[in-house]
């Protein structure tokens, strides 16, 4: 009895839950459909556009005369829609293309083999007609690994291959089979003029634009981020932990739609490639370039990565060391956020970046980080592996009759050493433990001198990278001038006067990397 309540019960509380998710279910799809179009408004147009497309296509059904004349395979026209219409104009027209091309070439070598099957008899027919589907379709499939074709035509060889063998194989049991594949191409013909009319003239989306934009936006997240995590270095508290905090990280989407934008950047540059010149001055979209500017920011985001993996250290540096170079690299990071929000801006705007795009701030910014990483040599010129060395050679001379014979600062060769003289000196273990004991006193005073030399090794690493991000700066400054060159950008203007383009300054960070041994 208790137990059928219980069951009675539980029942309840589900039904409860469930009927509170079914009262919050319109208000949660209204605020993800709300969200969707107001996060891109082209959507909403997009399905509008799609669906006056099949409407049109329907009235191949709808109206008598055109039925008539085409009859049932009108559905291939409304199949056509749905499959070619893309989001984008490039898109389309490369799935239009792909079809109607693969549609064609199927029909014409069907018609061939038709003919030359006919002059046979049934049984000749049927088995030539088994070996040309063979012969075809491995061809066929063999040739889609080719990576030239699989990139930019595997549709149209997909569209092909079925074509080819239903009206093949049809044309063993259908009489009329040449009407029959008419037909058929000229309602993919029809549903493919639709989809090109609608994608190209009315409100079209082209792939070069979102390409463009999202290389901008790119340009942008990465300056966000190189000045998110120097702040937070310097002036936020640091989490001893191996994970990223969030997905909301600002940090962490700065460079992780770097990251992940490989394929969705060739993807739009391939279609790219069918579109149009549709700008002002009909100048060839340079799509591979944009591929290559993707490629040099990816290896840009690579070192923000490790940047931020220094916030994420078990051994940090402290607060009281790093804030002797705090203004040097918050300056050089604003600095390198200025160029690339300069390089976006150009994209954006499809001019010529500045003359002085790497500008004496930049230098000066780097010359500054120079002077306070020298200023402070004990930190990086292992002086306090110098002193341990004094040490151990002090306590090496002052207790001969131990088996030290050369002596390191690293943990090591100290727990070697242990070992070995733990397995010489079993015999003599009671006449030498208040020696040992003295020694291992002295041993610890060393491992804490190592373990401050080992705090500044964190920060050192991130100087290190903070430089490099100065360095890499110039392979996408040469990259995008030579996106604007091969896209034809105007000219840089300042105020109402075109300036003269010069050659940029180059920052040698070799000059300006950590001090040497040799150094001050």
């Amino acid at each position: 009895m208790n137990e059928s309540g219980e069951n009675l019960e539980k029942w309840k509380k589900r039904m409860h839950v469930f009927g509170e998710r079914l009262k919050r279910f319109p208000c949660l799809a209204w605020k993800t459909t709300w969200k969707v179009g107001y996060d891109d408004p082209r959507r909403v147009i997009h399905a509008f556009k799609v669906g006056l497309s099949l409407t049109l296509v329907s009235l191949l059904f709808l109206l008598e005369p055109l039925f008539k004349g085409i009859g049932e395979n009108a559905i291939w026209a409304v199949m056509t829609v749905v499959v070619v219409f893309e989001f984008t104009a490039g898109a389309t027209l490369c799935k239009g293309m792909n079809r109607g091309l693969g549609t064609l070439l199927a029909g014409l070598l069907s018609f061939l083999l038709d003919y030359v099957a006919n002059e046979s008899g049934q049984i000749l027919q049927a088995v030539f007609i088994a070996f040309a589907v063979f012969i075809i379709g491995s061809a066929t499939t063999y040739m889609r690994f080719i990576p030239y074709i699989k990139k930019s035509y595997d549709y149209g060889v997909a569209i092909f291959l079925l074509t080819f063998n239903l009206l093949t194989v049809s044309s063993y049991r259908v009489d009329n089979v040449v009407k029959m594949a008419r037909d058929r191409f000229y309602t993919i013909a029809i549903g493919c003029a639709i989809c090109l009319f609608m994608s190209l003239l009315v409100f079209p989306n082209w792939s070069g634009e979102d390409l463009r934009h999202s290389t901008a936006f790119k340009l942008e997240g990465l300056a966000k981020s190189i000045e998110a995590c120097v702040g937070e270095y310097f002036n936020g508290e640091i989490e001893v932990s191996g994970d990223i905090k969030s997905c909301d990280d600002s940090i962490y989407k700065g460079y992780k739609a770097v990251l992940d934008s490989k394929s969705t950047d060739e993807t739009l540059a391939l279609h790219g490639s069918w579109e149009p010149r549709h700008f002002r001055y009909c100048h060839k979209f340079p799509c591979q370039q944009y591929v290559k500017v993707g490629t040099v920011l990816r290896q840009f985001g690579y070192t923000v990565v490790a940047l931020h993996g220094c916030l994420r250290t078990e051994i940090q540096t402290p607060r009281s060391v790093r804030v002797l170079f705090k203004d040097p690299c918050i300056r050089l990071a604003a600095e390198v956020s200025k160029v690339l929000i300069e390089l976006a801006n150009s994209i954006k705007s499809r001019r010529h970046c500045s003359p002085e795009i790497l500008s004496d701030n930049l230098r000066e910014a780097l010359q500054d980080l120079n002077t306070a990483i020298k200023s402070q040599p004990r930190l990086f010129l292992g002086s306090n592996d110098i002193q341990a060395n004094n040490m151990l050679a002090t306590i090496a001379s002052s207790h001969g009759k131990s088996s030290l014979s050369s002596v390191k600062t690293d943990s090591s060769a100290l727990l070697d050493w242990k070992t070995k003289s733990v397995s010489a000196e079993q015999t003599m273990e009671a006449e030498q433990l208040q020696e040992r004991k003295a020694l291992r006193s002295q041993m610890s005073k060393i491992v804490i001198t190592s373990l401050e030399f080992s705090e500044a090794l964190p920060f050192a690493a991130f100087v290190s990278l903070l430089v490099e991000t100065v360095a890499k700066l110039d392979l996408i400054i040469d990259e995008v001038e030579e996106l604007g060159r091969l896209a034809c950008f105007k000219e840089y203007r300042h105020g109402d006067e075109f300036s003269v383009r010069c050659e940029k300054p180059r920052v040698d960070v070799m000059d300006n990397h950590f001090p040497s041994h040799g150094g001050d």
